[in-house]
């Protein structure tokens, strides 16, 4: 790790040891393997915050079963649009999972990836509705074109027995399904790629936390605090990368770029019922992803769902959403206060006004029983027995608050990379679908950040990401090709 007692140069230093930072180290190190690369993370390992397959960031989002990536229109109909562009995305990211692997930066593809079907359920006459129309506007897309669809329960118990089982015969219910989906620890790939990047040369230091960051000339100077001893040193980089999650829109806005400007940040916690018992487990066998409340964010689409960590295979179910002040699970009550501004007083209070739904919610969840969580589970598996699943704290998120013209203020849900006018300091603020789309997201962020070098860079880039400039949805044949390979390397068929 750095000395502690003179000032080091880096030409890349990324902060935070979460998904985003170590596939954007592995991408740098890559296309220049010569550029000093310093790693600093709070926390004593690689993954275990937004990225721990426990704090929400497993499932491998692909826009197969998540109903809010293609919403039903005021006509009735539904566009594949944007569930088209996520999964685009989660191509890319699988492409690079399999490069990891054939090139020994991830460790054997069944320690963080398993093939796993990705399905939605509703109930009632208008949801299911719903869903077929969006089931043929889905399949008629090349990425989606294996989605399957009933109304049968007996279907249904064939695909996910616990979510039939014990149910109302005269209850309308819908499904769709693809067989073709994935689980991934991305705790686990995390720790692999960091690992990686650290045998490559690049210097990971744990337990370390960025304390300052400011301009340095071209660059910029970050104090860094050895949590251990107490003692801060000081650290330039040509090239900052702030992936720190939660922790992102902090040390942005102590940059005091503009570009900052105007954002804040609104957390939403979550709990999730998990069941480890084996009897129960090896029943279901998917990602079954449901309609969210009215009021509800997106993130909060319950969601019953088979995971496999650490070699162990469970259920989980939620989740159940709640407020807390802070940013991540690791930091305190004081994140949220600290983070008002002057220029973002007038976002945040725009936001608070316009989603006064969501606020009713999150009370809502906040005050709900352990019966009532039961019960919720209950609608999805109805002869759960609350007593095998155990209630666990899920990770932080902060959701995007940014300026309007209109409205003075939004409230986003999703992914949005920060950067600054020179490219010298880019950060990542929010959440979901943010861990599987990685790759194409620190790409795009090399792109922004290195205009100069990345035309360069292109020829690499297709060597880790066969499909690199293509869409592989309008290239069906190639879109094959990928897949078979990806599948033989990851080992998910």
């Amino acid at each position: 790790m750095p000395s502690e007692t003179s000032t080091k140069n880096f030409d890349v230093v990324l902060i935070g040891a979460g998904i985003m930072s170590a596939t954007l180290g592995t991408l740098i190190n890559q296309l220049e393997p010569n550029w000093s690369i310093a790693l600093f993370e709070n926390l004593d390992q690689a993954g275990e915050e937004s990225s721990s397959p426990w704090n929400n960031a497993g499932t491998g989002h692909s826009a197969l079963c998540e109903l809010n990536y293609s919403p039903a229109q005021p006509d009735g109909s539904v566009d594949p649009t944007k569930a088209i562009g996520i999964n685009e995305q989660y191509q890319i990211s699988r492409q690079f999972f399999s490069w990891a692997v054939r090139n020994q930066h991830a460790s054997a593809p069944e320690n963080f990836i398993h093939a796993l079907p990705h399905m939605s359920f509703v109930i009632g006459q208008d949801h299911s509705k719903y869903l077929k129309t969006r089931y043929e506007a889905m399949r008629a897309q090349p990425l989606f074109s294996e989605m399957e669809f009933t109304e049968d329960l007996d279907t249904i118990n064939e695909w996910t027995p616990l979510v039939a089982r014990g149910r109302d015969a005269s209850q309308k219910v819908a499904a769709s399904r693809v067989v073709g989906g994935t689980d991934v620890d991305f705790g686990r790939l995390t720790k692999d790629l960091t690992d990686s990047l650290a045998t490559s040369g690049a210097e990971v230091s744990y337990g370390h936390k960025v304390t300052g960051l400011r301009r340095e000339g071209a660059g910029w100077q970050l104090t860094v605090k050895n949590n251990a001893s107490g003692a801060s040193f000081k650290v330039n980089a040509k090239f900052v990368f702030v992936g720190a999650g939660g922790g992102a829109l902090p040390l942005l806005q102590k940059s005091g770029i503009d570009e900052i400007k105007g954002y804040g940040g609104f957390p939403v916690s979550g709990q999730f019922l998990r069941c480890t018992d084996d009897s129960i487990s090896e029943q279901h066998n998917a990602k079954v992803y449901g309609q969210a409340s009215v009021g509800a964010p997106p993130m909060s689409v319950p969601h019953l769902d088979t995971r496999f960590v650490g070699g162990k295979r469970s259920l989980m179910f939620g989740p159940y959403a709640g407020f807390s002040m802070n940013f991540l699970k690791s930091t305190g009550q004081l994140d949220l206060p600290l983070s008002i501004r002057p220029h973002n007083i007038i976002p945040m209070l725009a936001v608070a006004k316009d989603n006064m739904s969501l606020t009713t919610y999150l009370i809502k969840e906040v005050l709900k029983s352990r019966s009532k969580k039961d019960a919720s589970l209950n609608e999805y598996y109805p002869e759960a027995d609350g007593s095998k699943w155990e209630l666990i704290h899920a990770g932080q998120r902060v959701q995007v608050i940014k300026k309007d013209k209109k409205k003075g203020g939004v409230l986003q849900f999703g992914t949005e990379v920060i950067t600054s006018s020179d490219g010298s300091i880019s950060g990542l603020l929010g959440a979901s679908p943010g861990a599987s789309t990685a790759t194409p997201i620190m790409i795009g962020l090399l792109s922004r950040c290195f205009p100069k070098q990345f035309a360069g860079w292109e020829a690499k880039l297709k060597d880790i990401i066969p499909s690199y400039g293509v869409k592989l949805n309008e290239n069906p044949q190639l879109l094959d090709e990928v897949t078979a390979e990806t599948n033989k390397v990851l080992k998910l068929k």
